[in-house]
């Protein structure tokens, strides 16, 4: 079974509750980024895979209690990302050029 932005949800919300204030999620996935540089740090590419997919799970649930998709959003903001200009900065990160 493939899991999907609702059923990631909905189990969250049965194992865990309700979410009291969104700013927990996030809370709680800037904890989980620091997990996966501990794992990307290290190399562990098993843990780099939990990790990424815990801060996935929290994300899921944060824009499903906002209404939003996942696959929507990143499309959108692709749509964005392209039409700007972008200065690389050499270490396959970038920002865009204003104007």
């Amino acid at each position: 079974m493939s899991e999907t932005q609702k059923s990631v949800t909905a189990w969250a919300e049965e194992t865990f509750g309700p979410v009291t204030e969104h700013s927990v999620l996030v809370r709680r996935a800037m904890v989980e980024m620091e997990e996966l540089l501990e794992a990307t740090e290290a190399g562990n590419q098993t843990e780099i895979g939990k990790e990424t997919a815990d801060i996935a799970i929290l994300l899921y649930r944060l824009l499903e209690l906002n209404g939003l998709d996942l696959t929507n959003e990143v499309t959108k903001k692709m749509a964005e990302n392209r039409a700007r200009r972008w200065q690389p900065k050499g270490d396959g990160t970038g920002k865009h050029i204003k104007g």
